[in-house]
């Protein structure tokens, strides 16, 4: 049965800090910190999908209020960009790196350059496999991924048949999303298909027409993000599907309300960039920070 006005909060048990487009390739906040110019890099996936966006604007607000220097760039979903996009950050002497990956071990050379030059390096959303950063930023995906799972199989029952739509292979956030989902799926539901959109909307609307045409009765699908789940809604209008997101944006969250999505994941992408500043601030100071910040996730429902 759907469950309705529900809200689920869960913190992941390590530290937070507290303190808590565009189209623009490149931003620009000018300061000084103690007298010094001191210049922080963020290397963002994308600036086309409103969560990034959310992610950056938070970044941007912090810099502001900390009158820190904050060099914004765009790799536009395209690992080969973003690894150029961090070489000229580094040629313009940052002394902090934040970067959210577009591939999480196709990064991690870069990242590994970064760090050998003496460049204090934050992830955020997203993990760098096989490098360790200063301090890593996220959500915990997979305990997200699990809850909205566990809200799908409430609605739908045992051995419903399911899809996933996965993220960007290689993402931290797809692996981690996907491992939570599998957590929970693998022992209830009837998993037919998993197929890659990409975290992109208009994938998400061709792939699940695809999965369609292979399984019509098909039950419910789980987006590792809420492009795709707003992608796949389009795909089964006059069905029963059930479809679950992650991320809660502003569309998410009135498909939610309409009632054409049954939940979605809501991260906190503004809060994670101003975290990031905050933190990048605190290294230059050569303050002590964790090496681990979690944010917290809500389960956002019907009410």
């Amino acid at each position: 049965m759907k469950k309705l006005a529900k809200v689920f909060i869960v913190s992941m048990a390590c530290a937070v800090l507290a303190g808590c487009s565009t189209g623009v390739e490149t931003s620009t906040i000018n300061t000084n910190i103690n007298d010094g110019i001191s210049r922080i890099g963020f290397a963002v996936s994308t600036l086309n999908n409103p969560f990034f966006v959310s992610l950056v604007e938070g970044a941007e607000k912090k810099a502001e209020e900390l009158d820190v220097e904050l060099l914004v760039v765009d790799a536009g979903d395209d690992i080969a960009k973003q690894v150029n996009n961090i070489e000229d950050l580094m040629s313009k002497n940052i002394d902090v790196l934040i970067v959210n990956p577009v591939d999480s071990n196709a990064v991690a050379p870069i990242v590994g350059d970064v760090i050998n030059n003496g460049i204090k390096t934050i992830s955020v959303d997203r993990g760098v496999i096989g490098q360790t950063v200063d301090v890593a930023i996220a959500s915990d995906n997979v305990l997200g991924a699990e809850m909205a799972t566990q809200y799908l199989l409430d609605a739908l029952g045992e051995n419903a048949k399911v899809a996933e739509l996965k993220g960007i292979e290689g993402s931290s956030a797809a692996i981690d999303r996907g491992k939570g989902f599998h957590n929970i799926a693998d022992n209830s539901l009837d998993v037919v298909a998993s197929q890659s959109a990409n975290f992109n909307r208009a994938e998400g609307l061709s792939v699940t027409e695809n999965i369609l045409q292979a399984n019509g009765d098909l039950q419910g699908i789980f987006a590792h993000n809420d492009e795709m789940a707003l992608g796949a809604i389009e795909a089964v209008r006059g069905t029963n599907i059930q479809i679950v997101g992650f991320d809660a944006t502003d569309d998410a969250i009135e498909a939610v309300n309409r009632g054409t999505m049954l939940t979605t994941v809501q991260q906190k992408p503004s809060l994670m960039g101003e975290i990031a500043v905050d933190t990048a601030v605190k290294l230059i100071l050569g303050e002590t920070v964790a090496p681990v910040i979690g944010v917290e996730v809500e389960l956002i429902t019907a009410n």
